[in-house]
């Protein structure tokens, strides 16, 4: 199968990377797992053989005869088609706890900010991405990768393991670095749509004031986030990256 370069596709074919996703994953027999591009199936049925359910969502249809030859004898998977961030994947993956995937780059970063709150009942990511991804997960404040899904992230998550992958675990080879990086639910803070709104109007327009950001984005107008932002003890020129992920969750609350 040729890879589709504007679905970010790199198929997973080097198989040693799979025990590595294993322990990350901490796979058990008793485990529902959520997959998101399964690609050529090679980690579906890794996971298959180890858990009681898969569900796999893929996007490209013209993968299918592949897939299923590929999953057949494996009646514990359930293939989907369709567009992970359109599908309702809480009905697509009922029961589902774990999220293990090899994402599409493309699509990584949106994927994971939507799963947080979309898949409440998901405790445990273990995801292949794009190595300069996997930094801003659990980037620290006022450094270059430190951005809004970096706070939403750390918000409901704490990171529990990592590993570079090389590009050459891939079909077609990325000219980039990859990582597995794992993260588990620590909680959701109430009215987290909202939290999410302040947080990614806040890094809406990088290198402005803060205030002027939130303004810029419709969250509030400039005076009331500049009251706000001096509630929280900051400075009335503070950049968002220069705020700690509790200190958005006051913000959100100042400006409800």
């Amino acid at each position: 199968m040729r890879a589709k370069k504007r679905l970010g596709q790199h198929f997973l074919v080097d198989e040693n990377i799979l025990g590595v996703i294993g322990r990350l994953a901490e796979l058990a027999d008793d485990d529902v797992v959520l997959e998101i591009g399964p690609g050529l199936g090679v980690l579906t049925t890794f996971l298959a053989d180890r858990v009681a359910q898969v569900y796999a969502v893929e996007l490209d249809t013209s993968l299918g005869p592949q897939l299923v030859e590929r999953l057949a004898g494996r009646p514990n998977v359930e293939l989907r088609f369709g567009d992970a961030l359109k599908l309702d994947l809480a009905e697509a993956a009922p029961s589902a706890t774990k999220l293990v995937a090899n994402l599409p780059y493309n699509v990584a970063t949106p994927l994971i900010a939507e799963s947080l709150d979309r898949l409440p009942a998901i405790q445990l990511w273990t995801v292949m991405v794009q190595r300069e991804v996997a930094d801003r997960f659990f980037a620290k404040p006022s450094t270059k990768a430190y951005g809004a899904v970096s706070v939403l992230v750390q918000l409901v998550a704490e990171r529990t393991g990592f590993h570079p992958v090389s590009p050459t675990v891939f079909r077609p080879r990325p000219n980039v670095d990859s990582a597995l990086v794992a993260f588990r639910r620590t909680g959701l803070p109430n009215d987290f749509p909202r939290v999410k709104h302040v947080v990614e109007g806040s890094f809406a327009h990088r290198r402005k004031r803060l205030a002027n950001s939130l303004e810029l984005a419709g969250v509030a107008d400039r005076r009331r986030a500049e009251d706000a932002i001096a509630a929280i003890g900051r400075a009335p020129n503070v950049r968002a990256e220069e705020l700690a992920p509790d200190q958005f969750l006051a913000l959100a609350e100042l400006l409800k």
